[in-house]
């Protein structure tokens, strides 16, 4: 499984698991749960959620997936951003370990900006880390200067990254990579399905007889530090997502997906869903 290496120097799978929508309907957990764990078997031992996904019912999936195999696990969670002061970002911390079954995230991100200063939050990061509540801490939907207001510090920025959505490929994954900063693409086989239908993603899927969800992750892992958090419930879709990796999108197959969705000329609005 190619790798994504944080600042520290610890080493993650660059295919992980998204979980949001998971935890909204009770039928489903079963399911959720075995996927999952069927992830972790075949590689993908980065689990990302987030305390709004389902009110934390996505973060009480992953807690049941990862009983008893915490440690195969990085796990990632996201405070929401009116829970990210010194104090709220403490008790958002704990609910979310609950939650999850563990004592610990390896990493805590803010899931967007808010009203709360960056700073405050950091410090509320920081905190934890010194209680060992977190091992890092990092940020998500911020742009290149919201990063620049943050210290020394940061392992990760989550971002919506896709062909669709390649607005960053101007100045913040430039820049994250300059500065060795992981970069968690959210959404990297986009949304609703139309992505994958595109003629183009399917042209390069029917040449490497791959599927559509295939080569928008290997088109997103062609960039140095890329993280990709791919949702999936199906087992066939699970393990596809696994082998993506090997996938080696040619120059021409770039060159047809850049005539489909062309790469940013200029500075765009940071996209989020």
């Amino acid at each position: 499984m190619q790798s994504i290496t944080f600042p520290d120097g610890t080493r993650v799978p660059a295919i992980g698991q998204g979980t949001w929508h998971m935890g909204e309907q009770p039928g489903e957990r079963k399911r959720e749960v075995a996927a999952l764990r069927q992830g972790l078997e075949l590689g993908l031992t980065l689990i990302d959620t987030a305390e709004m996904y389902a009110e934390g019912g996505a973060e009480e999936v992953v807690g049941d997936a990862i009983a008893g195999r915490r440690e195969q696990v990085f796990l990632v969670s996201k405070v929401y951003p009116w829970n990210a002061s010194r104090k709220g970002a403490a008790l958002a911390c704990e609910r979310s370990l609950k939650r999850l079954g563990t004592d610990h995230l390896d990493l805590y991100l803010l899931h967007w900006r808010g009203e709360h200063p960056l700073e405050e939050t950091v410090e509320a990061f920081e905190r934890l880390r010194e209680q060992g509540k977190i091992a890092r801490w990092g940020v998500s939907n911020l742009d290149l200067d919201d990063l620049h207001e943050l210290p020394v510090g940061c392992a990760a920025n989550q971002v919506l990254y896709n062909p669709e959505a390649r607005g960053i490929e101007f100045d913040l994954l430039p820049f994250q990579q300059q500065q060795g900063i992981p970069l968690m693409a959210y959404c990297p086989v986009g949304q609703g399905g139309r992505l994958l239908r595109n003629e183009a993603i399917r042209e390069v899927a029917r040449r490497h007889q791959a599927s559509s969800a295939q080569v928008a992750l290997a088109w997103a892992l062609r960039q140095q530090g890329v993280i990709v958090i791919p949702k999936a419930v199906d087992p066939l879709h699970l393990k596809q997502n696994a082998e993506a990796h090997k996938l080696q999108l040619s120059a021409d197959d770039l060159a047809l997906i850049d005539h489909g969705f062309p790469p940013p000329r200029r500075k765009r609005p940071l996209e989020m869903v």
